[in-house]
């Protein structure tokens, strides 16, 4: 008899513990195609500046200027979708340090003109 009572006691104090833990209600929402679409596409994203970043001239030139990778990674993370889909388009086609012939090029045409109107004197003394 006694241990009738005291497996009923263990019941029940079970039970008790049981109801007085509300139970936290579960959300499964359905989600459209956009919103998926879209989390992919965010994703899709971060693993293209992700790539470019690991390339190594990318990786010395943050290094030259100071730049930490966790402080980039952290300033990724934290931009919009619209500014991660721009950066993402934007650095498909940009070279990680600029290409040095378009820049040589600009600036011989600067001193070219400046020249020709007589502002400097460079090409006299060769």
């Amino acid at each position: 008899m006694r241990t009738v009572n005291r497996s009923s006691f263990v019941w029940l104090l079970c039970a008790a513990a049981i109801g007085a833990c509300p139970p936290s209600p579960a959300r499964a929402d359905v989600i459209g195609t956009q919103q998926y679409l879209h989390a992919v596409d965010r994703e899709a994203a971060i693993a293209r500046i992700d790539s470019v970043l690991a390339r190594d001239e990318v990786r010395t030139a943050l290094e030259k200027h100071g730049v930490d990778r966790a402080v980039v990674d952290e300033r990724v993370a934290a931009l919009t979708d619209d500014e991660l889909q721009k950066l993402a388009d934007g650095l498909d086609g940009q070279p990680a340090g600029g290409e040095l012939l378009a820049v040589l090029g600009i600036t011989f045409i600067v001193l070219l003109v400046l020249e020709l109107l007589g502002v400097i004197h460079i090409f006299k003394k060769f």
